[in-house]
């Protein structure tokens, strides 16, 4: 794609200051970053993806109200953190997170741990115990 040609789409962007970078071919043939405000195509495909994020997190709430499994599950997958993504940010096994996506031992948990899943879910362990809206 040439420099001129980078689309310059502001939709998913637009009141933020984040910009995308496409490398592009420039007048003397050399690739070169070019700031790009976004392109439609790529907004449509981040819209439907996170539209099925969404619709994943109300699945989970209605799990969460029926006590089948704990706010945890509802978090890592509003962050995109499957189990191993998550044992990796908080250093807790996978087999104990599994355990803590039940609500019996997620309602065990002590300060320290719960601490330890909210900072890698970038919350409080207020929003982390409690029943998202």
């Amino acid at each position: 794609m040439k420099e001129k040609d980078v689309p310059q789409d502001l939709n998913y962007y637009k009141g933020t200051l984040v910009r995308d970078i496409n490398y592009a071919i420039d007048e003397q043939g050399q690739y070169k970053a070019v700031v790009s405000d976004g392109w439609e195509a790529k907004d449509d495909a981040l819209d439907a993806a996170w539209s099925d994020v969404k619709e994943e997190c109300q699945v989970i709430l209605e799990q969460i109200r029926r006590g089948e499994v704990s706010p945890l599950a509802y978090h890592a997958k509003k962050n995109l953190m499957p189990l191993s993504l998550l044992s990796d940010y908080t250093g807790i096994s996978k087999r104990k997170i599994r355990k803590h996506l039940e609500p019996k031992n997620f309602d065990k948990l002590d300060e320290e741990t719960l601490s330890i899943y909210a900072d890698a879910l970038r919350i409080t362990v207020e929003e982390l115990t409690s029943i998202p809206e």
